[in-house]
C-alpha cells in the first residue's frame, strides 16, 4: 500500500526505535527512583529528552510537560487554564476549524459555566485577526488557535496572533499537533504560552505527547487533571513512560534538523501530484492553495463521493477523507463547511498527506489510481452524465 495518510499518523523512525529500545528492556527503571542507579538512569534520559524538544521550540527544558498525546495536552491546557484562571475571567475564544479535542473540549466549557466565542475562517481556513482581536474581552482568559489545521494543512499567522494575545494580556493555546518538526516554531517570537504535540505524528511512537506551558513572562498556571504524586511540576501526575519519551525527543530531533530538506523535498512531490491531477482530472479544485504545510492536499472532485472514491483504491492507496479523529462520522468535514464549502463539496474531498518516506514513484503511481478511480465512479454515475449533458450545472 502507498501511505499517503501521515496527517493521521506516521510511521515509527528506525533511528527512533534505535533510541528507545534499552529503555523497554535493559534501563527499565522508574525516573522517580531517586535511590538507586536504575532510577538515576532513566531521569537522565527523560532530562535529555526535555532539553531536545526544548531546544526545538526555543524553550526551556523545565516547561516540557509529558502527557499520553495531543488529545491530553489539549484537555490539560484549556481545562486547566479554566479552572485556574475562572475568578479572573470565564470567557474562551477558538476557531471553528480547530480539531475535535480543541472544540469537545471547550464544549466542557460552556457545561461549566463558561462561554465560548468560535471565530470564522477565510476560503482558505485563515483567522480574521481583526475578528480576534474584537472578540477579546476584560473577561476572556485563554485563546486557542491550531498551528497549522490537520485536515487541510492551513498554517496560520501565529506572530500575529500572538503579538494580540499579548498586548491585551490573555494566555494564547496553540495545538501544533500537525506543525512540530515540519514547520520552524518558536515559542518566545510567537509569543505562546501553551503549545501541545504529539509523538506519532513526527515519526515517535505513540501513546505520548507533550505541553509547553511558559514559566516566566507570564508564568502560567494550569490545574492539574490528574492527581497522585506531583510528577511534572505538579500538572500531570504518573509515572514517566521513559521509552515513549525518549522516543519522542528523538524524533523531535531528527524531525527538526531535517525541517529544510524535508519542506523542500516534500513540496515538490506534492506540488507535482497536484500539477497531475488538476490538469489531467477535469473538474477537479483545490480546497487550499496558499499558507499551508508542504506536504498536505485537500483536494475535491465534483460529483464524486470521497468516501466511494477511497474504496475503488483495493487498499492501494491510503488518504483520508477528513481528520482520524472523527472518521467513524458520515458527517462531512467541519473544518471544510468552515471554509465555505457546500455538504456536497466537502463530501466530494480527500486528504492527501506525503511524509518522511514518499517517493517519486509512489507520485505517479498514487496519481494512476486517484484517476482511474475517479473515472470509473463518473462512469457509473447519472448526475455526472447529467451535468456533462449540461442538465446539471
Amino acid at each position: 500500500m502507498i501511505y499517503f495518510d501521515n496527517n493521521a499518523t506516521t510511521p515509527l523512525d528506525a533511528t527512533v526505535l534505535d533510541k528507545m529500545m534499552p529503555y523497554l528492556r535493559e534501563q527499565y527503571g522508574n525516573p522517580a527512583s531517586r535511590s538507586h542507579a536504575m532510577g538515576w538512569v532513566a531521569d537522565e534520559a527523560v532530562i535529555i529528552a526535555r532539553e531536545q524538544i526544548a531546544s526545538a521550540i526555543n524553550a526551556e527544558p523545565k516547561e516540557i510537560i509529558f502527557t499520553s498525546g495531543a488529545t491530553e495536552s489539549v484537555n490539560l491546557a484549556i481545562k486547566g487554564v479554566f479552572e485556574a484562571y475562572n475568578s479572573k475571567g470565564q470567557h474562551v475564544i477558538t476557531v471553528k476549524t480547530e480539531h475535535k479535542a480543541v472544540l469537545d473540549t471547550c464544549d466542557w466549557v460552556s457545561r461549566r459555566g463558561g462561554e465560548v466565542t468560535l471565530l470564522d475562517v477565510d476560503k482558505e481556513g485563515r483567522v480574521d485577526i481583526e475578528a480576534l482581536e474584537e472578540a477579546i474581552r476584560p473577561d476572556t482568559i485563554l485563546v486557542s488557535i491550531m498551528w497549522a489545521n490537520n485536515e487541510t494543512g492551513c498554517i496560520q499567522d501565529m506572530a500575529a496572533i500572538g503579538q494580540i494575545c499579548r498586548s491585551a494580556g490573555v494566555l494564547l493555546f496553540s495545538d501544533a499537533t500537525q506543525a512540530l518538526t515540519k514547520t520552524p516554531i518558536d515559542v518566545q517570537s510567537s509569543r505562546i504560552d501553551i503549545l501541545a504535540f504529539s509523538g506519532h505524528k513526527v515519526y515517535g511512537p505513540k501513546g505520548i505527547g507533550g505541553l509547553y506551558v511558559r514559566s516566566k513572562s507570564p508564568r502560567v498556571r494550569l490545574m492539574p487533571l490528574i492527581d497522585g504524586g506531583g510528577h511534572e511540576r505538579g500538572m500531570r501526575s504518573g509515572t514517566l513512560n521513559v521509552p515513549g519519551i525518549v522516543g519522542l525527543g528523538a524524533a523531535v530531533e531528527l524531525g527538526v534538523s531535517l525541517i529544510h530538506k524535508e519542506s523542500s523535498r516534500l513540496e515538490a512531490l506534492r506540488d507535482r501530484l497536484e500539477f497531475r491531477l488538476l490538469h489531467e482530472i477535469e473538474d477537479c479544485v483545490l480546497n487550499t492553495t496558499a499558507h499551508r504545510m508542504p506536504h498536505v492536499i485537500n483536494i475535491r472532485f465534483l460529483h464524486v463521493d470521497g468516501e466511494a472514491l477511497m474504496l475503488t483504491f483495493n487498499q492501494k492507496l491510503a488518504v483520508a477523507s477528513g481528520s482520524a479523529c472523527t472518521s467513524a462520522s458520515i458527517e462531512p468535514s467541519h473544518v471544510l463547511m468552515a471554509s465555505s464549502l457546500t455538504e456536497d463539496e466537502a463530501h466530494s474531498s480527500i486528504r492527501i498527506s506525503l511524509g518522511r518516506y514518499t517517493s517519486e514513484n509512489e507520485i505517479e503511481e498514487a496519481f494512476h489510481i486517484i484517476q482511474q478511480g475517479v473515472q470509473k465512479l463518473r462512469s457509473e454515475s447519472p448526475i455526472w452524465k447529467m451535468y456533462k449533458s449540461g442538465q446539471l450545472t
